[in-house]
């Protein structure tokens, strides 16, 4: 609860506030330290992915006799496509799966597969992450070739989806607390036994 005339502090500042106090560090997070899953399909690690951005459509509306603004309606919500870049290797699993989606013009059955792209801190450990759902390769890009060149061979895969989500730290808390309510048979007199950690 608020004091009269006191500013509440949000979630963000309160975090920073307490972690000040306590002389930790925030610094923020690296760009380069990620991971890319797909479920399924092995592809190996990934030097570029760029499309993490939602947008919602904004239609204006000018309202008869009304100078000071214009309306601002808001529409759909739109997803540009992810867009990974790794170095070529044997491992083939998204070219693959593109070539799936080539044959599925045939059968009418797109392979749409779930996905989480993971930020990670400077111990490798996962800090934020954002799941994309029901993604498909619509582009694939080979290697630029060029023999004067002794740069790494690059493919390219843009996929479509239906969205992203980041989960919150509150529902994170909730799955770990999920995770230990059910690897725990915590008895009355209080012993614990079952799960390994």
């Amino acid at each position: 609860m608020a004091l009269p005339g006191v500013p509440s502090l949000g979630l963000n500042a309160a975090f920073s506030l307490a972690t000040n106090l306590l002389g930790l560090r925030t610094d923020p997070y690296q760009a380069f330290n990620f991971l890319i899953e797909i479920e399924n399909i092995l592809v190996g690690g990934f030097s570029e992915c760029t499309g993490l951005q939602v947008e919602t459509e904004i239609t204006p509306y000018r309202e008869g006799g009304v100078n000071e603004y214009e309306h601002r309606f808001i529409g759909p919500a739109k997803n540009p496509p992810l867009i990974l870049k790794h170095g070529l290797t044997q491992i083939d699993g998204l070219w693959l799966w593109h070539q799936e989606i080539v044959q599925s013009i045939n059968t009418g059955k797109v392979s749409r597969r779930n996905g989480t792209i993971y930020l990670l801190d400077k111990k490798k450990v996962p800090v934020m992450w954002w799941n994309f759902k029901e993604a498909f390769p619509y582009k694939w890009t080979g290697p630029e070739l060029r023999a004067d060149s002794g740069n790494i061979a690059f493919e390219t895969v843009e996929l479509a989806h239906r969205g992203l989500s980041r989960p919150t730290l509150g529902s994170v808390i909730a799955g770990i607390g999920a995770e230990l309510t059910g690897s725990l048979d915590i008895s009355i007199s209080g012993s614990a036994s079952g799960g390994v950690f």
